[in-house]
C-alpha cells in the first residue's frame, strides 16, 4: 500500500522537472483542487491540478510543521 503524503501551505518541494528559469524548488501557497506553487527562483506563480502536481514532486526539501487545526 502507497503512503498518502500530505501537502501543507509553506512546505517547500522539489519537482522532477525544472522551471525555465532553471529552479527545481518551489514553495506550496495554497492547496486543494488545484495547487498554487511559487518557484523559489524566480517568483513566479502558477497553478497546477492536483493529480499533476502529486506526479511531479520528487520529494519534500522543507515541511512547514503542523498547523493550528492539527490537535
Amino acid at each position: 500500500m502507497s503512503q498518502l503524503v500530505k501537502y501543507r501551505v509553506g512546505d517547500v518541494v522539489r519537482m522532477r522537472k525544472a522551471h525555465p528559469c532553471g529552479g527545481d524548488t518551489w514553495e506550496i501557497m495554497r492547496t486543494g483542487v488545484d495547487f498554487r506553487i511559487k518557484c523559489l527562483k524566480c517568483g513566479r506563480v502558477v497553478m497546477v491540478p492536483r493529480p499533476k502536481f502529486e506526479k511531479s514532486v520528487k520529494g519534500v526539501v522543507t515541511s512547514a510543521g503542523p498547523g493550528p487545526a492539527d490537535g
